[in-house]
C-alpha cells in the first residue's frame, strides 16, 4: 500500500471518529487545519524544498 493511500485512509478514519464527537464543521476544521499549521511551521528553506520536490518523491 502506498504512503498516499495510508494517509487517505487515516484521514477518513480521523473524520469518522471526530465527526460524531465534535460535529462536522469542527472535524473538517481539524482535518484541514492540522496540515496547514504544519506547513506554516516550516522555515522558508524547508517550504521551498517541499514545493520543489515532486509529489511522488515526498513519501520517500
Amino acid at each position: 500500500m502506498s504512503n498516499g493511500a495510508k494517509i487517505a485512509i487515516g484521514g477518513v478514519v480521523a473524520a469518522a471518529v471526530l465527526w460524531p464527537l465534535i460535529g462536522f464543521w469542527w472535524a473538517l476544521l481539524v482535518l484541514i487545519g492540522v496540515p496547514v499549521v504544519g506547513y506554516l511551521m516550516l522555515d522558508p528553506a524547508q517550504r521551498r524544498r517541499l514545493r520543489r520536490v515532486s509529489r511522488k518523491e515526498i513519501g520517500r
